[in-house]
């Protein structure tokens, strides 16, 4: 028991002991944290009304006792990714950087005149603030999708992951001492290992590309690969050519190589990927915009369990990039559907660690 008390003082002194010192919690500290009752949450305000809910739905739900008890295997809970549990505003989404890395600043890599002319547009309205203030064009986020996945086509699944893992040791912009691969909203990490903790299954649902965040989340969070629900690359055979996937039988000389969008995961999308691949209703539902409006209210319409869905504000300013119209339009949608607001502001007692700040 002894042993046990010691190893676990330890392993709370690694995770927390020197934190606030570094710049921003490290990967590996990151992947420590641990909640499992209302007591060990860190890094949310004492008086978040969003953390009283959570705390009070998940101690009711979980109680054998309780009218409201869900078995196990029922306890299903979907997150949006970016800007939902990880940064989007530095100044865009995790993967559009990623795709403006490889389009635009890649020495290696030479994009097709088309390719760069949108991913030259796409930089433009990312630096014209247009992403931030919800003025983005209309369908820019299909087209950017389907340029992504130009210009990582014809890469094999091993060499995609090491670029973006590479990718995640670039500094973000815009906010202080913290590189994207440590960009995670502390607060929002500790509830999913408190709904983990919980015997919750959390699946990430996102409208990313679904390879490049398995990579940025699924080991650190605990969260298996195939819980992790995205926007698919075209996967073909490297001796397929134009040949159809229905036609076509894999060779023992073959390996795997990605190719063009398949389909965008937002808006009605999310849902009916959650019903293709797992088959049952949410629970609880967490998002931070418009394109997590179906997925949010899915979780609630007609559910045979008590359900909840919490929406995300980016209000703050001073330590996110925040916009307060943005946060006031989101704010609104929130109250319209029923859903839990969280306010970075107000809720969360840090976001990725004292010492990120604004460097604006």
């Amino acid at each position: 028991m002894r042993k046990k008390i010691l190893s676990a003082i330890t392993a709370g002194l690694i995770a927390f002991g020197s934190f606030g010192m570094a710049d921003a919690m490290p990967r590996d500290q990151i992947a420590q944290i641990q909640v499992k009752k209302a007591k060990d949450f860190k890094f949310w305000t004492k008086d978040s009304v969003a953390n009283k809910k959570l705390v009070e739905y998940v101690t009711d739900v979980t109680n054998k006792k309780s009218k409201n008890f869900i078995p196990v295997e029922d306890r299903l809970a979907v997150f949006d990714m970016d800007g939902t549990f990880i940064g989007e505003s530095m100044p865009c989404y995790f993967e559009w950087m990623l795709y403006l890395e490889r389009a635009l600043h890649d020495p290696n890599y030479t994009p097709s005149a088309e390719d760069l002319e949108y991913a030259k547009m796409v930089d433009a309205e990312i630096r014209a603030g247009h992403f931030m203030t919800g003025k983005f064009p209309k369908g820019i986020d299909l087209g950017e999708a389907k340029s992504q996945q130009s210009v990582f086509a014809g890469m094999t699944p091993k060499d995609y992951e090491a670029y973006v893992k590479n990718f995640m040791k670039k500094p973000v912009e815009g906010l202080t001492n913290l590189k994207w691969g440590e960009a995670f909203y502390l607060p929002m990490v500790e509830v999913i290992k408190y709904l983990q903790a919980n015997n919750f299954t959390v699946y990430v649902v996102t409208g990313s590309d679904r390879p490049a965040m398995r990579v940025m989340a699924s080991e650190l969070l605990k969260i298996p690969y195939d819980n992790v629900i995205g926007t698919n690359p075209a996967i073909t055979a490297s001796n397929q050519g134009d040949t159809s996937a229905d036609n076509y039988n894999y060779r023992q000389d073959d390996y795997l190589i990605r190719g063009g969008l398949t389909q965008k995961n937002l808006k009605m999308n999310k849902v009916v990927a959650i019903e293709h691949e797992i088959g049952k209703q949410p629970v609880l539902a967490f998002g931070n915009s418009g394109g997590d409006t179906s997925m949010l209210n899915y979780a609630l319409a007609g559910n045979k369990y008590k359900s909840l869905s919490f929406f995300v504000i980016c209000d703050d300013v001073e330590r996110e990039l925040g916009n307060i119209d943005k946060a006031n339009k989101c704010i609104a949608l929130a109250e319209k559907n029923g859903w839990i607001k969280i306010s970075m502001r107000d809720d969360f007692k840090t976001i990725y660690g004292d010492n990120v700040k604004r460097s604006e």
